[in-house]
């Protein structure tokens, strides 16, 4: 893996710990801003909706711009969205906050994760990408618990202004160990690029990475009172689980990574059935709390074990968009992001309680696993990914060729930036 590949990782760390930690701080939020738990959820959802709109139109926007100036815009402006939450005076501006740091952090997603992809082999894309998701996992590990315990000791907006602070650390190591990426010599063609949409296995894997994604969100981002409330756990006790579940999220990007290039659909298949199966355990033993203890942890494993697997499908079947491809993945992923906190916020309404957000979640991971079954059927039927070369990579060989074309070149002069 080249340095830059890490380098983008640790800086999810801070992007991810921003994203995650809500569901550790979620009662916290709603007594202090006198809102209930399920408007406090929305705020993972806002965050989510940020991600999901924001991927597309900064990977358009900043397509001609110099690479690493835009990943260090892009952070600068995130670091600022989370000093204006930990300020925020109400609901509304924290809300605000959440979506201005989310269209950052998607714009950082879509551009690092393509620069990512361009600097490995057609083979190393699930590895690349593993390395990058890697750093959401350590952020489950780490941040997700020291945000709860900040919350604990010191107050939610402690919180805040911590992963304010790690994304200047952030931007410091993009600027000092991150080269200059000069453009590639082929600008882009957006409107030809967006021909890629014709091709149906390309909706096929927006929606199962969707589904698999908001299946886990839909009792993530809830796990804190299904703890407290349902199992009993003392509240001193969340950062511990919400860690287990981080170091399970680790592991599972770690294995998941190195076995999905040469086993993809394998490892998207299996990691759905796992999540399927602990959600729907969740809630039946849900109210034990050893038992939630440890589906949370394994909850993290298989719900990770798949990214880099559906992340690499993304890519594969948006190959001749080596612009929209990052920015389809990371839309793809927050669209469960934002889905699964907003069933899972109705559910509660409902009164079905907390155990309802796992049974809804076990339900999305099946209509995943329908559709990962319909895109398996078709590409049988087709004896491959696309019926037409112009939209999907048809071959090792030509997804080289594209791979290449939007590869950097070495700069003349080291201004390139």
């Amino acid at each position: 893996m080249p340095l830059a590949v890490y380098v983008l990782g640790l800086s999810v760390f801070a992007l991810g710990t921003s994203e995650f930690m809500l569901s550790g701080l979620l009662p916290h939020i709603a007594d202090d801003m006198n809102v209930t738990i399920p408007q406090a959820g929305l705020l993972v959802s806002a965050f989510a909706i940020g991600m999901v709109v924001g991927a597309p139109v900064l990977a358009a926007a900043t397509q001609r711009l110099p690479r690493r100036a835009t990943l260090l815009a892009l952070l600068a402006v995130f670091g600022l969205g989370q000093v204006v939450g930990a300020l925020a005076p109400s609901y509304e501006v924290l809300f605000a906050s959440r979506v201005v740091s989310a269209l950052a952090c998607a714009g950082f997603w879509a551009v690092g994760a393509a620069v990512a992809i361009a600097t490995v082999p057609l083979n190393a894309r699930a590895r690349a990408m593993g390395v990058m998701i890697g750093g959401l996992s350590i952020a489950n590990v780490l941040g997700v618990p020291l945000g709860a315990l900040l919350g604990e000791g010191l107050g939610w907006r402690s919180a805040f202004w911590a992963v304010g602070a790690a994304s200047a650390i952030a931007f410091a190591g993009v600027l000092t160990l991150i080269k200059p990426i000069p453009l590639p010599e082929r600008h882009p063609r957006l409107r030809q690029e967006l021909t890629t949409y014709r091709e149906p296995q390309v909706w096929l894997a927006v929606v199962m990475t969707a589904l698999a994604g908001g299946a886990v969100f839909c009792c993530f981002s809830y796990l804190s009172p299904l703890l407290t409330d349902l199992a009993g756990l003392d509240e001193g006790m969340v950062p511990v689980v919400l860690g287990l579940f981080g170091i399970g999220a680790l592991a599972g990007t770690t294995v998941g990574g190195r076995i999905a290039d040469a086993h993809l659909f394998g490892v998207i298949l299996s990691g759905i059935t796992g999540s399927a199966v602990l959600l729907a355990a969740l809630a039946l033993f849900g109210q034990n709390a050893p038992a939630a203890v440890v589906l949370s942890f394994l909850l993290g494993f298989t719900s990770f074990f798949t990214a880099p697997a559906l992340n690499a499908r993304v890519f594969n079947v948006t190959g001749t968009a080596p612009t929209l491809g990052g920015a389809t993945a990371t839309s793809s992923f927050n669209m469960g992001n934002t889905g699964g906190p907003w069933i899972g916020g109705l559910v509660i309404d409902a009164g079905l309680g907390y155990r309802g957000t796992a049974w809804a979640g076990a339900v999305m991971a099946l209509a995943a696993l329908a559709v990962v079954a319909g895109s398996l059927a078709l590409r049988r039927r087709r004896g491959g990914d696309g019926g037409r070369p112009s939209t999907v990579v048809a071959s090792s060989e030509q997804a080289a060729e594209v791979a290449r074309e939007h590869t950097p070149k070495p700069a003349p002069q080291p201004a390139a930036d």
